[in-house]
C-alpha cells in the first residue's frame, strides 16, 4: 500500500504531508522527513540522510536502532578522529572536524557492526566486550554486548545458511566497523 500511494503521488504530481510515528513507513514513503522533538524540528532531510547521518542523539534513537558511544578524541590521523574507548577499543570517525581532547558522541547502526572472537586488523573501529544476550529473530540475530565502561552495544547479524551464531552469551568478542559508519552527532 505504501509503495502504491507513493506511485500515485508521483503520477498526480502533488505534494502531501504525511504524519506518522512508524519509522519504516516514513522511510518508505518520504522524499523528505522532518523529525520533531517537543514541537521543534531536530532534522529535516531525505530518508537516507536521516537514517545514515542523524543530526542529534534524539534522531539517531528515534529512527531505527542506534548505538551511541561517548568519549574524548585521542588524536587525529589521516583525516579521521580516533576516539579511545577504555584499554581495548578505538572508534575511527571519518570526516570529523575534531581535535585531540574534544568530547564527542558517535552513532553507529547495529547492522554496520561485525562481531568476532578474533581481534580485527587495523584501519577499522574496534571495541572489545562481552555478549550479554543473543536473540534469534529469523532473518538475523540480535546481540547485546556489554563494554568495560558499562555501555551496551546492539549488533544485528544476518543469519547464515547453517543458522549458527557467531557468539554465545558470556563470550568475549570484538566488534568492528568501517570508519565511515561512525558518525559524530550533536547532543
Amino acid at each position: 500500500m505504501q509503495i502504491e500511494l507513493k506511485r500515485i503521488q508521483r503520477e498526480v504530481g502533488i505534494t502531501f504531508v504525511y504524519v506518522t510515528h512508524d519509522q519504516s513507513e516514513a522511510l518508505t514513503m518520504s522524499d523528505r522527513i522532518a523529525v520533531m522533538n517537543d514541537g521543534l524540528v531536530e532534522q529535516l532531510a531525505g530518508p537516507r540522510e536521516i537514517y545514515e547521518r542523524p543530526a542529534t542523539a534524539f534522531v539517531a534513537g528515534f529512527i531505527g536502532t542506534s548505538n551511541l558511544l561517548r568519549g574524548t578524541v585521542d588524536r587525529v590521523e589521516s583525516g579521521a578522529a580516533v576516539l579511545r574507548l577504555g584499554q581495548e577499543g578505538r572508534v575511527l570517525v571519518a570526516e570529523a572536524p575534531h581535535r585531540a581532547g574534544d568530547a564527542i558522541a558517535v552513532t553507529v547502526r547495529p547492522e554496520k557492526i561485525t562481531i568476532s572472537t578474533e581481534e580485527p586488523a587495523g584501519g577499522v573501529s574496534a571495541v572489545r566486550g562481552t555478549v550479554s544476550e543473543v536473540v534469534y529473530l529469523g532473518l538475523y540475530n540480535s546481540y547485546a554486548v556489554s563494554l568495560a565502561d558499562g555501555a551496551e552495544v546492539t549488533v544485528f547479524q544476518q543469519n547464515a545458511l547453517d543458522s549458527t551464531s557467531t557468539a554465545e552469551r558470556g563470550d568475549a568478542v570484538w566488534l568492528s566497523w568501517q570508519p565511515h559508519h561512525s558518525y559524530a552527532i550533536g547532543s
